[in-house]
């Protein structure tokens, strides 16, 4: 079967050993749910992903979902939550924050073998590396607003307002975040890695004063938005999946180590020529979230801080990759080359650490 037309930038392959699953089950078990549905069904897996695997479901009359389910195989506690990212996104549904239309949740695992949610289709670009390559100037400068925009949408919901006071625990969320971190690196752990020893020690210790509470995406990135096929808009923010209540700050902060870290690293946009690109400074760039989202400024050692954290966090999730992909059961083919990142982003994180001058 060959790969059903896809929009800009999405890249799909056959479902492999493990991830492939009953399409006639599925189809008779949406028959109900989505009336529109024409059989038979035709499922690609997305490539890229490399947590919860995502499919993209064609029909005979050539609709299209998206249906992203938890992996299959033995899992590290509380991840792959697909009921919390059917619950989030179908909570910002109308809101400035955009998100496909939410369609069907299962939780029964007897129907493709694990629990999943069906989404609708959104047709747009999704862009892979943030240099933007083949775009003008003044294009990238518009993305990057765009981007912006967005996640100081998310930071400004009401969380009561939107029916999820529930969604997490509010307060000391870097506190938990390093304790869960550091749980899952251990439960995925391959190697010693010095750095990640380090880091579990001295961040604790560290976390800076004041709290505050929002949405938080965990994984807000370029390649985890669909824009407009033509316009510098996003049409939809995809994996939900470490959204919770948290601080924005260390949010926004994941997002903006864009630029610290190279191509090689986790594609970053250390070392490009910003100016030349057209692409803001992060300085520019996090004072742009601060006039959104009415905040005078983010001091700087705290700032420095989050940088850390999130790095230490993302080689903790990296390192899960690598557990998975030694497995078998990763989503993506490319899950064993982005696995073998966490090392090197461990240790840069712990150098950022000794760049804050408090360790």
């Amino acid at each position: 079967m060959q790969p059903p037309v896809s929009g800009a930038g999405v890249r799909l392959r056959e479902p492999g050993p493990g991830l492939s699953f009953d399409v006639d089950r599925l189809c008779e078990f949406l028959r109900t749910r989505l009336p529109e549905l024409r059989p038979p069904l035709q499922v690609s897996l997305f490539e890229g992903g490399q947590s919860n695997p995502t499919y993209l479901l064609r029909d005979a009359a050539l609709a299209r979902w998206v249906l992203r389910r938890k992996p299959p195989g033995k899992l590290l506690p509380s991840a792959h939550a697909v009921d919390r990212e059917y619950r989030v996104m179908s909570a910002l549904a109308g809101s400035e924050v955009p998100v496909p239309r939410m369609r069907v949740l299962c939780t029964d695992e007897s129907v493709i073998g694990t629990a999943f949610y069906v989404m609708d289709w959104v047709d747009g670009r999704i862009l892979w590396d943030p240099r933007l390559p083949g775009m003008q100037p003044a294009e990238r400068g518009a993305v990057f607003d765009e981007m912006n925009r967005v996640i100081a949408a998310l930071h400004r919901v009401d969380v009561h307002a939107a029916g999820l006071d529930d969604y997490g625990r509010p307060g000391q969320y870097v506190q938990r975040q390093i304790a869960r971190w550091s749980q899952q690196y251990r439960a995925s752990q391959t190697e010693p890695l010095e750095a990640m020893e380090q880091l579990m020690r001295w961040l604790p210790e560290h976390v800076p004063p004041g709290d505050e509470v929002s949405i938080v995406h965990g994984d807000f990135r370029l390649d985890n938005l669909i824009f407009h096929p033509g316009e510098p808009r996003v049409l939809a923010v995809l994996d939900w999946e470490l959204s919770t209540l948290g601080h924005p700050l260390a949010d926004f902060a994941y997002h903006c180590m864009a630029w610290r870290l190279g191509p090689g690293q986790f594609r970053g946009i250390a070392g490009a020529d910003l100016a030349q690109l057209g692409i803001p400074t992060e300085a520019d760039y996090v004072a742009a979230y601060c006039r959104r989202t009415g905040r005078a400024e983010v001091p700087a050692e705290q700032w420095e801080f989050f940088i850390a954290f999130n790095m230490f966090r993302l080689a903790a999730i990296l390192q899960g990759v690598l557990a998975r992909a030694l497995q078998g059961n990763a989503a993506s083919a490319q899950a064993l080359e982005a696995g073998s990142r966490a090392r090197p982003l461990a240790e840069a994180a712990w150098e950022q650490v000794r760049r804050i001058g408090t360790s």
